[in-house]
């Protein structure tokens, strides 16, 4: 073999060896990128807690189950469902679920777990907010908590008396048990008693009430509420905006740094008589953890 022909193989097998180390080096970044980085509570799915919470809180529980159970997120939010928030509750006392991340009851359902006689320990984990929805051909863009108040005590029917053009307003609720009606009544009504809103003015799920404010595109006099995370991350319709309230609109600042309104906690909730060394309680202390906040803040939320 000559000089020249030697200098050539010498070239093809550091080519060859220079490509075969970016593809093994490319192979490990993807597989790093896959698989979640490693925390201190490691639990195998088979030994994972039955979780149950709320919508809004699905990515929540996702996050939390790829980190502990050290799996792709992706997998992990195949295998995680909810039952919704009242459900969830009577889940908890019924035995069919270990641990919640949920929002605050329904008075009617906290009169079901307490009837129940299963002790809860409730811990508030992160903060949400209440936001009013309309149309952003609407004039109106604030509304103080007085007068959503009288709208939904019927005291204001038109959008004329706030500010807006000679409409009807279009008031949208949410059914009794739903996560969203009980901030509702806690956050602003205070007691009050809203109208009775006609059954297709009060849709059972969030998408359904975000999708029927949606329609009134054209018309601009349809005002609803849902939580902040739902409306802002989960399931966003063109042509709707957030009010703001009190001349404060909604955002992660404001509800982190508390100057928007109608904010209430959301919480993690496992039985008193969970053991020291089960995992729901491992994973209860984790969520709560610097660990499990930064688990928080990675899906989106806002830890108390």
């Amino acid at each position: 073999m000559n000089k020249k022909t030697c200098m050539t193989v010498t070239a093809v097998l550091l080519a060859a060896l220079l490509l075969l180390t970016g593809c093994n080096q490319n192979q490990q970044n993807s597989q790093n990128a896959e698989q979640p980085e490693q925390v201190s509570l490691q639990l195998a799915l088979e030994d994972y807690p039955v979780m149950d919470g709320s919508t809004a809180n699905l990515p929540m529980m996702a996050e939390i189950l790829a980190e502990v159970g050290n799996i792709p997120l992706e997998e992990a939010e195949d295998l995680t469902k909810c039952s919704k928030t009242s459900q969830a509750w009577e889940n908890i006392t019924n035995g069919n679920a270990d641990i919640l991340l949920v929002y605050e009851a329904a008075e009617e359902t906290k009169a079901k777990v307490a009837a129940s006689g299963v002790e809860l320990e409730i811990t508030p984990v992160g903060r949400d907010a209440l936001v009013f929805i309309n149309n952003e051909n609407n004039p109106v863009e604030s509304l103080t908590q007085q007068q959503l108040t009288d709208i939904y005590t019927g005291k204001i029917t038109n959008w004329q008396e706030v500010g807006g053009e000679n409409q009807d307003i279009i008031a949208y609720q949410r059914k009794e048990t739903s996560g969203s009606q009980s901030l509702f009544m806690k956050l602003l009504m205070q007691g009050q008693q809203p109208m009775e809103a006609p059954q297709t003015l009060k849709p059972a799920e969030m998408d359904m009430l975000i999708d029927e404010l949606a329609r009134y595109n054209n018309e601009g006099n349809a005002l609803g509420y849902s939580v902040f995370y739902y409306a802002n991350y989960m399931y966003q319709q063109p042509g709707l905006r957030f009010l703001q309230v009190d001349s404060v609109a909604p955002s992660d600042e404001t509800i982190a740094n508390g100057s928007y309104p109608l904010l209430n906690e959301y919480y993690v909730v496992i039985r008193a008589d969970e053991p020291a060394d089960s995992p729901a309680r491992q994973l209860r202390d984790w969520i709560l953890s610097d660990e499990g906040k930064a688990a928080l803040v990675k899906a989106g939320y806002i830890p108390v």
